[in-house]
């Protein structure tokens, strides 16, 4: 029996229960036991494990990470190629990075590394059943009981759910979202010289169906290449991903790996807490709704996790829990929260004028200016609609069309003069 443990006979109690290893998760582990708490992290894989996602590390992600954490970078960008749909295509360069690339499985152990540094213990290849607030399994109000596949239990006082966006402790917690997308990606292995064109350069296409786009992100002799839309359009989806593929001139090398993902974004309302169990990540629904940008949302949600759930294992009665719990929330919403808002909009915006988009950041200096700002983290979608009247003024009149949009489709078709019903059009 070690010190780490009660009394002789008793189960060990751990302080934080972290489930997920993934930046949200080695975040939030590395953040609680920075403070002197006894941390597990639990994984369902061994590490490291492939994980579909393009690898860029913008200014937020590099600005969140613990201190001292060196980046596996695989490769710099210091251009980015713009084209529509294949289109119109440009290249904009800057003399200073403008964001980072790693490698989803180094990057991810790395973090894990890190917190087990910090003092965190770590056991992978364990899988998540269910966690338990009340029943036979919990020894007093206090606790949570985390329940695993073969049916041991792991007792803590607090507990974060960072299992990604199939999430089963977003599920006890009754996490809700309003949009997912769906993503599909290939690492492709290249030639010397093909590398080589890539290198330092990714490439953003604006994509056939709204909202969507696609990327080229060069990681040394490997490409990763992908394309995201909304779900329920798998189809058309796979079919934008062979074809930028084929344009691309990449449709004659054999990819490494093929994989697919869904992403989701929460819902306004939806809660980040139940008791003493806390979401952050992925399994919160935390990412930018846009772009879908997750590591930086991850990493920054990870850390508040972390810092917040030390407080409720501290919390003696569900009173004081469920304050800081709200806490916790405050604190997302107010950072995450409304970047995640101007977020929507600009998907919106984005999703009806794609060749607006593209003509911006491709023709204007200031959008470029932008652009670069926000990969660098001197500045946030939010922070720029704040600053650029312009800007702003413009997501004003997409919000208000959109609006009348809805408003119209809503109004009965007998209602609408001579418009014949939607159904009778042909």
């Amino acid at each position: 029996m070690s010190s780490e443990q009660a009394a002789e006979g008793e189960q060990q109690v751990w302080d934080v229960v972290v489930v997920g290893a993934g930046p949200a998760g080695a975040s939030a582990a590395h953040a609680a036991a920075c403070t002197g708490r006894r941390v597990l992290l639990l994984e369902k894989a061994e590490l490291p494990r492939y994980k579909t996602c393009g690898g860029g590390i913008i200014g937020p992600s590099r600005d969140s990470l613990p201190p001292g954490f060196e980046l596996p970078l695989r490769d710099r960008v210091h251009a980015v190629t713009f084209s529509l749909n294949g289109k119109l295509t440009r290249t904009r360069r800057s003399k200073n990075t403008l964001f980072g690339l790693v490698d989803r499985p180094e990057f991810d152990a790395a973090l894990v590394e890190s917190a087990k540094d910090a003092g965190a213990r770590v056991r992978t290849g364990v899988t998540v059943s269910r966690v338990e607030q009340h029943g036979a399994n919990v020894p007093d109000r206090r606790t949570v009981a985390v329940v695993l596949a073969d049916g041991e239990v792991v007792l803590a006082r607090s507990v974060i759910g960072a299992d990604g966006s199939a999430s089963r402790i977003a599920a006890h917690v009754g996490v809700k979202v309003d949009q997912v997308d769906l993503g599909l990606e290939v690492e492709i292995p290249v030639p010397q010289t093909v590398a080589e064109d890539w290198a330092g350069r990714v490439l953003i296409d604006w994509g056939p169906l709204p909202g969507s786009y696609g990327w080229v992100f060069p990681k040394g002799d490997t490409l990763t290449v992908g394309v995201i839309s909304a779900r329920g359009e798998g189809a058309a989806t796979k079919r934008y991903l062979d074809d930028f593929i084929g344009r691309l001139g990449l449709a004659g090398f054999e990819p490494a790996i093929s994989s697919g993902h869904l992403t989701r974004c929460r819902a306004d309302d939806s809660p980040l807490s139940r008791g003493r169990v806390l979401v952050c990540g992925d399994a919160a629904g935390l990412l930018e709704p846009w772009t879908r940008e997750g590591i930086s949302f991850a990493l920054r949600s990870g850390r508040l996790a972390g810092e917040w759930a030390v407080r409720i294992s501290e919390a003696h009665d569900a009173v004081d829990a469920r304050r800081q719990a709200l806490n916790y929330a405050f604190a997302i919403k107010a950072g995450l929260g409304v970047e995640m808002g101007v977020g929507r909009r600009m998907l919106a915006a984005f999703a009806r004028r794609p060749g607006m988009f593209h003509a911006a950041v491709t023709g204007l200096r200031p959008a470029w200016r932008a652009f670069a700002k926000i990969t660098r983290g001197q500045a946030t979608l939010a922070d720029l609609v704040r600053a650029h009247p312009v800007a702003r003024r413009a997501l004003d009149a997409f919000d208000r069309a959109e609006a009348s949009r809805d408003t119209a489709s809503a109004v009965p078709p007998a209602e609408v003069g001579d418009q014949e019903p939607v159904a009778e059009r042909r």
